[in-house]
């Protein structure tokens, strides 16, 4: 049974779409990191993290800088991406509201001094070209799942997808 909610045709529940995958991969993604961000071995000096701040010594993969603060954003994010994975629209809101977020801290972590306060969650080199990708790639799924239901590229052609009533 096809449903509609305030955020558009929802579509039936049996139907996954290129959004509702998007939303629930990034998802899985976001709260394993926030996981393993914890986790010695697998991030390095976990003794040197801090809460939040430029002089948390800790990094994921010994890579990628973090803290109690970054981590637990991350769990958020993945969070809401799983329950934003059930409907299409939120799927695709996710998709494009986090992939703006994460073009955002590209370009925060681009001009801010390492040293300053300003690097309050902290962020790394590293961070920034990964948050680059993930804007770019979350964008872009969210743009490929089309302005409505129908148009979601796994959605259009099934026949048993009914057409959204038009207002």
């Amino acid at each position: 049974m096809a449903t509609a909610h305030a955020g558009g045709y929802a579509g039936p529940s049996r139907i996954h779409s290129l959004a509702q995958y998007g939303a629930f991969a990034f998802g899985a993604v976001f709260v394993l990191v926030g996981i393993l961000g914890f986790i010695p071995g697998i991030t390095t000096n976990v003794d040197d993290m801090t809460f939040a701040g430029e002089d948390s010594g800790a990094e994921l993969l010994g890579i990628f800088q973090v803290s109690v603060l970054h981590n637990l954003v991350h769990l958020l994010l993945g969070l809401v991406g799983l329950w934003a994975a059930r409907l299409w629209a939120t799927a695709r809101v996710y998709l494009l509201a986090t992939g703006v977020v994460y073009l955002a801290l590209f370009v925060y972590g681009m001009v801010i001094d390492r040293e300053s306060d300003a690097n309050f969650v902290p962020l790394n080199s590293a961070d920034d070209w990964l948050h680059l990708v993930l804007a770019v790639a979350m964008l872009a799924v969210g743009l490929a799942a089309g302005r409505r239901f129908e148009d979601d590229p796994l959605v259009r052609g099934r026949g048993d997808v009914p057409r959204a009533r038009r207002t």
